[in-house]
């Protein structure tokens, strides 16, 4: 683990985690949505993409992002990573927390958009994502009891997070594969998509170009700030709430990229930025 003391550490502290630069999409919805909480984000960023791991990896790789959060007095976790979600998320809740920190919550965010998906009016959904999310199928599954008559098209798009992570999201290059990797969702008609990536917001002005108007894209960082404001409502005995609400990024690589790339992305300055191992 880290070697940084843990000191001045806010115990009402909601942690977020992901591979890179991702989470900062659901963590400046937070923002907005819930300003009066601290918010630690840990970005691994020495070892995103988690897209193409084993299962197995996903799974040590998330448990120590997780454990890293909570002996810095995170209460609540949000797997802000779409990948970590599908191929993790349960397992650790049912083996890994209950054992571990039985009073600690760790929240995913899967669940939210299929929730949201399922209420909506739309009956042709197409599902971009990571390779091992595609693979997992989890918001296939989920989606086929909550809304079974559905019809789903769902394609692995591997190329996208490293050209996010580069901050490449105008380039000929992304327009050239992301065109490619939308097209059969396209031809086969979609009227709805899930960008099942939260690095994905970051191109969703390039991706509402290509597909056009009419195809309704589900913002993950909306949905899952308004999921969360509910789940603290329903339980106020977290007592979350901070008077002086503290924020701290850490990161396992890189962290004057992350800084560059993550000010843009976030919308403002990433103070109290450190280096970790994880």
């Amino acid at each position: 683990m880290s070697a940084l003391k843990n000191k001045n550490l806010n115990s009402r502290t909601i942690g977020v985690f992901d591979s890179g630069l991702g989470g900062l999409s659901v963590l400046r919805a937070l923002f907005e949505k819930l300003p009066n909480y601290s918010y630690f984000y840990l970005g691994d960023t020495a070892r995103v993409p988690y897209g193409d791991r084993s299962p197995e990896t996903i799974f040590e790789y998330t448990i120590a992002a997780v454990e890293f959060l909570f002996k810095r007095g995170c209460q609540l976790v949000i797997i802000a990573c779409n990948t970590a979600s599908s191929q993790a998320l349960r397992r650790l809740q049912q083996e890994w927390l209950t054992k571990n920190y039985p009073n600690r919550r760790v929240l995913g965010v899967i669940r939210p958009l299929v929730e949201a998906v399922a209420a909506s009016n739309k009956n042709h959904l197409g599902i971009i994502g990571t390779t091992a999310t595609i693979n997992s199928q989890a918001y296939s599954q989920e989606l086929k009891i909550l809304k079974p008559n559905l019809k789903i098209e769902v394609k692995a798009t591997p190329l996208l997070v490293p050209l996010i992570e580069e901050g490449r999201l105008d380039t000929p290059e992304t327009r050239l594969i992301l065109e490619d990797y939308l097209k059969p969702l396209k031809t086969a008609g979609i009227d709805s998509l899930v960008l099942a990536c939260t690095h994905y917001p970051y191109l969703q002005n390039l991706i509402k170009e290509l597909l056009g108007p009419e195809v309704l894209i589900y913002n993950s960082g909306e949905i899952i700030a308004d999921s969360l404001a509910l789940y603290l409502k329903r339980h106020p005995e977290l007592n979350l709430e901070a008077k002086n609400p503290e924020h701290r990024f850490y990161v396992s690589d890189a962290p004057a990229s992350f800084a560059a790339q993550g000010e843009k992305f976030l919308g403002q300055p990433l103070k109290n930025l450190e280096l970790v191992n994880l």
